[in-house]
Order: structure tokens, then sequence, then C-alpha cells
């Protein structure tokens, strides 16, 4: 049953016209990128006040930091409201529910769709900077990151490995706060709006939440500090403690009526 809940939702977020859109405005942007960073001579940044040139082995996550902000911004705040806000005030989700699914798998359901569409592009976003770099780059045995870093081939492979990583597990706890305020909001447009804004007000609570707001240029740092403990002792925790009230709030919530 797992499966088929799974497939059905799959079935129902690539039939949304606002799915097929923003994919194509993303590869778009990929495109821009590709071209906007060759003609600007191949520098990007690590940060503010981090330039570096981009080379056949740093391009990569490079050119994640170049789309991060679409996907943290605009591209999630946007799918979370459609899956788990657009089916509830239309009516579309009461009718999945009206069948004997157990509320919990359907969240887990609809929360790993999200996580797999954001995960298929940044493995798009990989293979486009990785190209970009073998291409249209400079060939380079060696590369530097932020701090210092010297690196081989195999180096920067396992560092890109890494950046997509830790990015990737900072994009699913964005969809878990996502959903908790799409489900809370009484419209599409609220939901997000209110994502945003959560990701902003982050900024405003802590500075250590400030990956939320600039998520590549944190793991850079991130990165560039020797055994880092930032997945264990921030993201994870809250990462699980968005779980816990998606969970509360999908129980506890009148879906039929």
């Amino acid at each position: 049953m797992m499966t088929g809940l799974f497939i059905s939702e799959l079935e129902r977020t690539f039939k949304r016209k606002k799915t097929a859109v923003v994919l194509a405005v993303y590869v778009g942007l990929l495109a821009f990128i590709w071209f906007f960073l060759f003609r600007m001579g191949g520098t990007s940044f690590f940060d503010a006040a981090h330039d570096v040139k981009i080379d056949s082995l740093n391009s990569a996550p490079l050119f994640l930091r170049e789309l991060a902000f679409v996907i943290t911004f605009i591209v999630i705040p946007m799918f979370v409201a459609d899956s788990f806000n657009s089916e509830y005030t239309s009516g579309a989700l009461r009718m999945v529910l009206i069948r004997p699914h157990h509320r919990v798998k359907l969240f887990f359901v609809k929360w790993a769709v999200q996580c797999l569409l954001v995960f298929l592009l940044l493995s798009l976003t990989w293979v486009v900077g990785t190209v970009v770099g073998k291409v249209a780059m400079p060939h380079v045995n060696e590369t530097m990151f932020l701090g210092g870093q010297t690196v081989g081939t195999v180096g920067a492979f396992l560092y890109s490995l890494k950046f997509y990583g830790i990015c990737f597990c900072i994009f699913m706890t964005v969809i878990s706060i996502g959903s908790i305020l799409s489900v809370l909001m009484p419209n599409s447009i609220l939901s997000y709006v209110a994502t945003i804004g959560a990701l902003i007000g982050s900024v405003y609570v802590s500075d250590k939440l400030s990956f939320f707001f600039s998520v590549t240029d944190s793991v850079f740092h991130e990165l560039s500090r020797p055994n880092s403990e930032f997945l264990v002792n921030l993201l994870f925790p809250i990462l699980l403690i968005s779980l816990i009230i998606n969970l509360f709030v999908w129980k506890k919530k009148e879906w039929v009526g």
C-alpha cells in the first residue's frame, strides 16, 4: 500500500502544471548560470568576502551556490504549498483520506516525494556543474576550497559529495518546516509567504540558524572547520523536531468534514 501511495503522489505532483513550469524555469536557470559564469571569466564566491576562480574540480559546489537561493525561497515553498496546502484547501486530500490510509503514512509519502524532487534538482545541478567544469573551465589537478583546503581530483569529488549532502539535509529541513506551515495556513499563498517569512525570521532568532537564509555560504564555512558537529548538534535535531510536530499536527487536524 505504501508503494501505491508513493506512486499516486508522484503522479499527482508531476501532473500539476506548476511543477512542470518550475522545473522548466530551473533548467533555464542552469543554462543561464552556465553562460553567466563563463562570460564573467569563471569567477564565483565562497561567501561575500571570498571570491574564487572556477576550475574543473571546484565547479559543482560553486554552481549550486548560484541556485541555492532559488531552491530555498522559490522551488521548495512553492512545491510544498502545492502538495500540502492546495490539496487540503481544494478538498483533494479529503478524497484520499476517506480511503483506509493511515495519516502518518500519507504524510511521509508526501514528504518523501518533496525530498525526491529536491534530490533530482540537486543531482541535475551537480551533473551540469561538473560538466561545465570539465568542458568550459580551466583544467587543474588540484584546487582550493574555503579555509585553505587543497585537494586533488578524489578530494574534490568527496568534498562535492559532502557539500551537496549537507545542502540536501538543509533542504529536507526546509521542506519539513514548510509542510507544518502549509497545513496550518488557510490557503497556499499564505503558506508560501509564511514559509519564506520563517526562513528569513530564523536569522533574527539566532545567528546559528543563518544557514536557512544563506545555505551554501554556511556549508562552505562548516566544511572549512575541522570536526564540525553542525549536522549532529543543530541540523538533525531541528529536522527531527519538525517531523515530530508534523506528525502531531497531522494526527490532530480535522481533514474530513
